[in-house]
C-alpha cells in the first residue's frame, strides 16, 4: 500500500500567515485619534505577524473597545498603531524564529525594531500622559521584552493576547498546580488551558516585572498553538470574535478610572443569586441586610445585569430551597416583595444544609456567558459536611468553578468567619462579619470586572483519554538519513528537529535526508488530534562524521 504524501510546513505557514495578518481586512487610512497633543491616556497596540498598520482587526477591536469607555470619562485621549516592521510569517522566517526562540534573524530584528519603538514613543511623551498598552502575537512579544524597560510609572495597564512568550510557571510538572486552581499567575486573566506552561518560543522569565504587578494581564484562548499546550490555529485567530479585547478593556478603564478619580460606570453585567438561611433564629440579621440587599439588587439590575433570590433551612426539616425569583423573572419589586414573603421557622440542630442548596440553586439557574457571577449568603449558622443528600464542600466548588467560576460572598456571625473562609477563598469570594460595614461588600461585588474564569480545571488533571498517541516503530540510520516509522492515533503528526519544525504529516513514517552528523540530531515526533496535542516521542541521532552538509528536509 502506497504511503502517504508529506504535508510540507508551507501547509501549516499558509494558514498561519492569514491567521496572523495576511487575511486580516479593515477600513484604511486610519489615523491616530487624540482630543489634545498632550492626552491625559494614550493607547498603544502593538499587531500581530504581517498586520497592515491601522487596518488590522485586532488593533481596531482594541482601539473601539476601550474608546466606546473613554469617550464618556471627560478625558482626553489618543491611540497609536506602533510603527514597527511586524514581518510576516514565511518558511524561512518561521524556522529562524522557532530555532532562536524569536530573538535573532529577520523575525528577531522585527520584535526588537518594535521594542525601541515603543521605549521611544513611551519615553518622549508628555509628562501628564499615561499609556494603556496591547500586543497581539509579535507584538505581545514585543510588550512581553519591552516591559523591563519601560518607566513603569507612566504604564497604568499593559495585556497581551496569544504571546508566544508566555509564561505560567503553574502550568509546569506532570501534576500541574493551576489545574486545581491554585498557585495561578497575578497577571493570569483568561488562560482555560490548566496545561499551559510556556510560549511556543520559549516562556520569558520572570513575565511579570516587579513594578507591574497587578498592571499586566494576558489573554490566551483556549487551544492558541502559540501560548498553550494545544495546537488551534483557529483559536489563534479569535481574539476579536471571542470578544477578549472588550473583556480586556474593562480591566484597563478600571485602571484609568482609578488613576484620574473618576467614575466607573463600565463594569461587566453580574449574576448575583442571593441564597438566604431562613431558620427560626434568621429573623433579625434578615432585616439587618434587607437595605444593603435591596441596593445590591439595585444596582445589579440597573447595570444590565440579573438577580434571583432563595432561601434554605435544612433538610431534616424537610426542607427544599424555595425560589422566590429567578434571573428570567427577578425585578427590584419582586426581589423585593421576596425578602418580605421570608418566613423564619425551624431550625434545630445547628448546622444548616447550605451545600445541598448552593449546589441545587447553582444547577437549576441559567447563568448568562460574559456575566461575572456571585453567590451572597446570608447565615447566622454553620453548614453540615457532607450534607444529608450527600452533597460534599468538593462538589460545590467544582460546580462553581465548572460555571465559571460562582464566587461565594458569604455574610454570617462573626464566631463563624473562620470556618467560612474554605469556601470562600475556593471559590475566590469573601467572609464578612454581619457586624461589619455591608456596603463595602456590597461595593466590591459590584465593582468586580472579571466576565472569564482565569483558568478551567481539566479532571484529573490532563486529557489522558482524549489525547492522540504515537508509538515508534523501527528507525533506520544510513547515515546522511533517517526514515522513520511509528503508529499515530491521531490525525497528523509535528515533525521538530533540534527546536526547528520541520513539517506535519499524515503519514506513518517520515525521511529526512541531508542531516548534519558532526552534531547531535534530535527528532520530535508529537501527535496532533484537531486542536490537541499528544505526548512527544523524541528520536536521538548521535554525531557520526564531522561534516557541514545542508539543512535537513523532510520528503
Amino acid at each position: 500500500m502506497p504511503k502517504k504524501k508529506v504535508r510540507w510546513m508551507t501547509t501549516l505557514l499558509a494558514f498561519l500567515t492569514g491567521g496572523l495578518g495576511g487575511g486580516f481586512g479593515g477600513p484604511g487610512g486610519i489615523s491616530p485619534v487624540s482630543a489634545t497633543s498632550c492626552p491625559d491616556v494614550m493607547g498603544i497596540f502593538v499587531r500581530g505577524s504581517g498586520e497592515e498598520r491601522w487596518d488590522g482587526i485586532n488593533y481596531l477591536a482594541f482601539r473601539e473597545s476601550l474608546e466606546t469607555k473613554l469617550g464618556g470619562s471627560g478625558l482626553s485621549y489618543g491611540f497609536v498603531d506602533l510603527d514597527y516592521p511586524a514581518i510576516g510569517i514565511n518558511f524561512g522566517v518561521a524556522v529562524s524564529a522557532f530555532f532562536s526562540g524569536g530573538k535573532a534573524y529577520e523575525f528577531g530584528a522585527s520584535v526588537y525594531r518594535g521594542v525601541a519603538e515603543l521605549k521611544h514613543l513611551v519615553s518622549s511623551g508628555c509628562d501628564n500622559t499615561r499609556y494603556v498598552l496591547g500586543g497581539y502575537s509579535q507584538g505581545a512579544m514585543v510588550i512581553t521584552l519591552a516591559l523591563p524597560e519601560l518607566d513603569s510609572e507612566r504604564i497604568l495597564y499593559a495585556a497581551t493576547f496569544g504571546d508566544p512568550k508566555l509564561y505560567l510557571p503553574e502550568g509546569a510538572g506532570p501534576a500541574p498546580a493551576a489545574c486545581y486552581n491554585r498557585g495561578l499567575s497575578n497577571y493570569r486573566m483568561y488562560v482555560p488551558d490548566c496545561l499551559a506552561y510556556s510560549g511556543k518560543l520559549g516562556g520569558q522569565n520572570p513575565y511579570q516585572p516587579a513594578e507591574y504587578v497587578d498592571k499586566l494581564g494576558t489573554w490566551c484562548n483556549k487551544h492558541d498553538l502559540m501560548c498553550s499546550p494545544f495546537f488551534s490555529i483557529s483559536a489563534h485567530t479569535s481574539y476579536v470574535a471571542d470578544n477578549l479585547y472588550e473583556d480586556a478593556s474593562r480591566v484597563m478603564f478600571k485602571k484609568i478610572a482609578e488613576y484620574y478619580h473618576i467614575d466607573n460606570k463600565y463594569v461587566t453585567p453580574h449574576d448575583t443569586a442571593f441564597l438566604i438561611d431562613s431558620t427560626n433564629s434568621m429573623s433579625l440579621s434578615i432585616n439587618v441586610y434587607t437595605a444593603e440587599a435591596l441596593r445590591l439588587a439595585r444596582e445589579t439590575l440597573e447595570s444590565g445585569g440579573r438577580v434571583a433570590l432563595y432561601d434554605y433551612r435544612d433538610l431534616s426539616d424537610p426542607y427544599q430551597p424555595v425560589k422566590h425569583c429567578d434571573f428570567e423573572t427577578c425585578d427590584i419589586e419582586k426581589f423585593a416583595a421576596g425578602l418580605k414573603d421570608i418566613e423564619t421557622l425551624g431550625g434545630g440542630d445547628e448546622p444548616e444544609s447550605l451545600l445541598s442548596a448552593s449546589y441545587h440553586v447553582m444547577k437549576e439557574l441559567n447563568w448568562k456567558v460574559g456575566h461575572t457571577k456571585s453567590m451572597v449568603v446570608l447565615t447566622d449558622a454553620l453548614y453540615l459536611a457532607p450534607d444529608r443528600d450527600g452533597v460534599t464542600f468538593e462538589d460545590v466548588v467544582r460546580l462553581s468553578k465548572q460555571i465559571d467560576p460562582v464566587n461565594f460572598y458569604i455574610i454570617t456571625e462573626e464566631e463563624f468567619t473562620r470556618d467560612y473562609q474554605g469556601l470562600a477563598e475556593a471559590t475566590d469570594g469573601k467572609v464578612v462579619a454581619l457586624r461589619d460595614d455591608l456596603s463595602l461588600l456590597t461595593d466590591q461585588i459590584l465593582e468586580r470586572g472579571d466576565s472569564l474564569p482565569r483558568v478551567e480545571e481539566v479532571d484529573g488533571y490532563g486529557l489522558a483519554g482524549d489525547l492522540p498517541e504515537l508509538k515508534l516503530g523501527e528507525v533506520n540510520d544510513f547515515g546522511d538519513s533517517v526514515e522513520i516509522h511509528f503508529e499515530n492515533n491521531g490525525s497528523l503528526t509535528l515533525v521538530t528537529m533540534n527546536d526547528a519544525w520541520l513539517g506535519l504529516t499524515d503519514s506513518d513514517m517520515v525521511t529526512i535526508a541531508e542531516l548534519d552528523r558532526g552534531i547531535e540530531n534530535r527528532i520530535t515526533l508529537t501527535p496532533v488530534s484537531d486542536s490537541l496535542k499528544g505526548k512527544s516521542v523524541e528520536v536521538i541521532l548521535q554525531e557520526k562524521i564531522p561534516r557541514v552538509p545542508d539543512t535537513g528536509i523532510v520528503r
